[in-house]
């Protein structure tokens, strides 16, 4: 596995061993960021990866230009390779990584995200409690079937890649996706 493009291109990452994490293929990666770049939304975006594995996507999202990210997972063993990984990359000071259950996380969580990258194993059926907790303009929810992700936001993008769904939506009701809204910021 490869980031795929931007700063880090073609950089090898690792991932945890073990079953328990289903990387996301670079077809899968450069298909997401491709269209979260026509949307201009990783640029100085501040990122959550949510249920990070590997950190693949988080660190991607770093290599095209991301601001921060916050990766969150519940494993040890995902977070060593999220570590590794990062520090090859030399993107540790742009990262902050957070061992703690997702939902746990997003529900005491106050921050506010410009994107968020959600790729649960995919029996997770808590979308909802998710969604509700989540505080983020844009989404990609990566699953096995199609998600719905509630009336507050809208789908931009949904497709089919072998047995994953990738649904691209943007939070109705929140921050708009141009964050430079003042005149001037000098």
């Amino acid at each position: 596995m490869r980031i795929v493009a931007g700063a880090q291109r073609g950089r090898r990452l690792v991932t945890p061993p073990g079953l328990e994490v289903r990387p996301t293929t670079d077809r899968v990666r450069e298909a997401i960021f491709n269209a979260l770049g026509s949307l201009d939304v990783v640029a100085e975006a501040d990122v959550l990866d949510l249920f990070a594995g590997s950190g693949a996507l988080g660190i991607e999202a770093l290599s095209r230009g991301a601001r921060h990210v916050t990766l969150v997972d519940s494993s040890p063993k995902a977070l060593a390779a999220v570590r590794t990984n990062l520090d090859a990359c030399g993107e540790q000071a742009s990262a902050t990584l957070v061992r703690a259950d997702a939902l746990a996380f997003v529900e005491r969580d106050d921050s506010h995200y410009d994107l968020a990258l959600l790729d649960p194993p995919y029996g997770f059926d808590e979308w909802p409690r998710l969604f509700d907790a989540l505080d983020a303009d844009v989404i990609v929810i990566e699953s096995d079937r199609c998600i719905d992700p509630g009336a507050d936001a809208e789908v931009v993008r949904e497709r089919r890649y072998g047995g994953t769904v990738v649904t691209i939506a943007r939070c109705t009701g929140r921050v708009e996706l141009d964050r430079d809204t003042s005149e001037d910021r000098s």
